[in-house]
C-alpha cells in the first residue's frame, strides 16, 4: 500500500497490491511513485517531489543499521520474501531518505501521532488477523534491540477446552499459533467473520489474547494497549479481553485507570486500518528530519 503527503498527513491516493514475488510486488509499489503517478493526483505545486519514505514491513526484519542486511526481511515463512532488500531500491533508486521499521512498530507510531494514542508516550498497538504482532512505544520510540518486538510468538496458558495443535510454523502453540484469523478457521470450521457472537470461539480468543496484554502490562506498563487487525474487527471481543484482563491480573497492578477505566486502556485503534500506513508516513517525516 502507497500513499504521498505533503504538509499536513493527508493520504492523497492509496493503492493495495497482491503479494506475489518480491520481484513483482516491489516493481509495482515503486511504479506508484514515479512522476507519470505522480501527476494523476493533480498536484497544486508543480515543484512538488518526494522527500523521503517510509517502510512498515511484515516481518521479522533486519533494523541494525551497522548490519550488512540492514533493510532486508529475514527468516519469514513468506515464500520467496526471505532476505529481501526493501531499503536499498527505494533509497537508491529515489535518492531520498528512507525510514524503515515493522508494521506493528508504524501502526504504533500512527495511532499515537493521529489516532487512539494521541499525546501518550508509551503504548502497545497488537494486530491480530492473518498473523499476530505487537509494536511497543516507549518514551515516544519504537523498542529496538538485538532485532525487534515479537509479541506475536508470546507463549501462552492453552484453555482447557482447546485441542487444536496450533498453527505456527516455528512454535505450533504459541499466541499466534492458536489465536490468529486461520486458527480460528482450522479449529472451528469457518472464518471469524461467519461465527455469531455467542460463539464458544469468542472466549477462547480472549483468553488467549487476554494473556499477551498482561504480558504487556507487567513488561511494559504501556498508558494504552491498542488492538488492531482483523480478528479485531469483531468488537465484541473487548468487553471479554478487558474482563479476562482484569481477573488475570488478580489486583495486582494497582493502578486505577486499570482498575477503574480500563475500557480507556486496551481499545480499537483510532485510524482503523490506515494505522500503518500513516505510520509508514510518520516514518517517512521523521527520516526527512533526520537527514536534514
Amino acid at each position: 500500500m502507497g500513499a504521498e503527503i505533503r504538509g499536513e498527513m493527508n493520504i492523497w491516493q492509496r493503492l493495495s497490491i497482491p503479494t506475489t514475488t518480491p520481484e513483482e510486488t516491489l516493481k509495482k509499489a515503486l511504479d506508484f511513485f514515479r512522476p507519470k503517478s505522480l501527476s494523476a493526483l493533480r498536484v497544486p505545486d508543480p515543484s512538488y517531489k518526494i522527500q523521503a519514505m517510509g517502510i512498515a514491513s511484515f516481518g521479522p526484519i533486519d533494523l541494525r543499521k551497522d548490519s550488512p542486511t540492514y533493510g532486508n526481511i529475514t527468516t519469514t515463512p513468506k515464500p520467496g520474501w526471505a532476505y529481501t532488500d526493501l531499503v536499498t531500491p527505494i533509497r537508491d533508486g529515489f535518492g531520498i531518505p528512507v525510514g524503515f521499521d515493522t508494521d506493528v512498530n508504524g501502526a504504533a507510531l500512527g495511532e499515537q501521532g493521529y489516532g487512539a494514542g494521541k499525546g501518550l508516550t508509551s503504548l502497545v498497538y497488537f494486530t491480530v488477523g492473518t498473523g499476530i504482532g505487537g509494536g511497543a512505544l516507549v518514551n515516544g520510540e519504537p523498542i529496538h534491540g538485538l532485532v525487534h518486538t515479537e509479541m506475536g510468538h508470546f507463549p501462552v496458558e492453552r484453555h482447557p477446552d482447546d485441542k487444536y495443535e496450533g498453527i505456527c510454523a516455528y512454535h505450533k502453540d504459541c499466541l499466534e499459533g492458536l489465536a490468529t484469523g486461520p486458527s480460528i478457521q482450522a479449529r472451528w470450521g469457518a472464518p471469524g467473520s461467519q461465527l455469531p457472537v455467542d460463539h464458544a470461539a469468542w472466549e477462547m480468543e480472549a483468553y488467549y489474547l487476554a494473556q499477551a496484554v498482561c504480558d504487556v502490562v507487567y513488561a511494559l506498563s504501556p498508558q494504552r494497549i491498542i488492538m488492531g487487525g482483523g480478528v479485531m474487527h469483531q468488537a465484541h471481543l473487548f468487553p471479554l479481553i478487558r474482563q479476562k484482563t482484569l481477573k488475570r491480573l488478580n489486583g495486582y497492578v494497582q493502578s486505577p485507570v486499570i482498575l477503574k477505566h480500563i475500557d480507556t486502556v486496551i481499545v480499537p485503534p483510532g485510524l482503523g486500518d490506515d494505522a500503518g500506513i500513516m505510520g509508514a508516513l510518520e516514518l517517512a517525516r521523521r527520516a526527512a528530519e533526520e537527514s536534514k
